[in-house]
């Protein structure tokens, strides 16, 4: 049988994980199986069925697709400066 986590260290491994740390690291960083984890992360989910981790994954792409954005901004910039000077 796994060991006893308290709440406080649930919290502090939830939060990571709504942080962007993947459960897999939360559970070698803390120490906590990733099936506890997982449970945790269900028990969580709030009244429209949308479980932290669902949070955390849609967080993590939204912050992937600004920077695409970010860097196709970037180049539209720079293309149009080019553009001006020649």
């Amino acid at each position: 049988m796994g060991r006893y986590i308290n709440q406080a260290a649930k919290d502090e491994i939830l939060g990571a994980i709504k942080n962007g740390l993947s459960v897999a690291e939360a559970s070698t960083k803390f120490g906590a199986s990733s099936k506890a984890i997982y449970v945790w992360l269900r028990k969580q989910a709030d009244n429209t069925g949308t479980s932290s981790l669902e949070v955390a994954r849609l967080r993590r792409e939204n912050q992937e697709l600004k920077e695409i954005i970010g860097a196709f901004a970037l180049d539209k910039k720079r293309a149009e400066k080019n553009t001006k000077s020649a």
